[in-house]
């Protein structure tokens, strides 16, 4: 099992960024794929971007592309979403997760992912 505990977020102004991190402790050798979903009020949780953790291979939801990167340090077991030009509907929970899939096709399906953060809210003013 992986522990992860996230921190960052907050409220910002639209066209504003922000930065998230999950720490991640326990079997992370396990981990092939990890990432960070979103869910708002009333929606359901949809994947926002992950990265394979052996080889960093990258995967984007079209609506944040170009505008937030992933990435990973290894050295402190620590993965980032680095938000920029952010946008009201950017607005969300969001949490970060861990599979012992690859990541691939399915890379925005929840039910893949074994381990979840706590959550970590990001709001977006217009």
């Amino acid at each position: 099992q992986v522990h992860l505990v996230q921190s960052g977020g907050g409220s910002v102004q639209a066209g504003g960024s922000l930065r998230l991190s999950c720490a991640a402790s326990g079997d992370t050798f396990s981990s092939n794929c990890m990432g960070w979903f979103r869910q708002a009020p009333g929606k359901e949780r949809e994947g926002v971007a992950v990265l394979a953790t052996v080889g960093g291979h990258t995967y984007y939801a079209d609506s944040v592309k170009d505008r937030f990167t992933i990435s990973q340090d290894n050295a402190k077991n620590t993965l980032y979403l680095h938000m920029n030009s952010l946008r009201p509907e950017d607005t969300a929970m969001y949490y970060c997760a861990a599979s012992r899939w690859v990541c691939g096709g399915i890379w925005d399906r929840a039910h893949i992912y074994d381990d979840w953060g706590q959550g970590t809210q990001v709001t977006v003013s217009s």
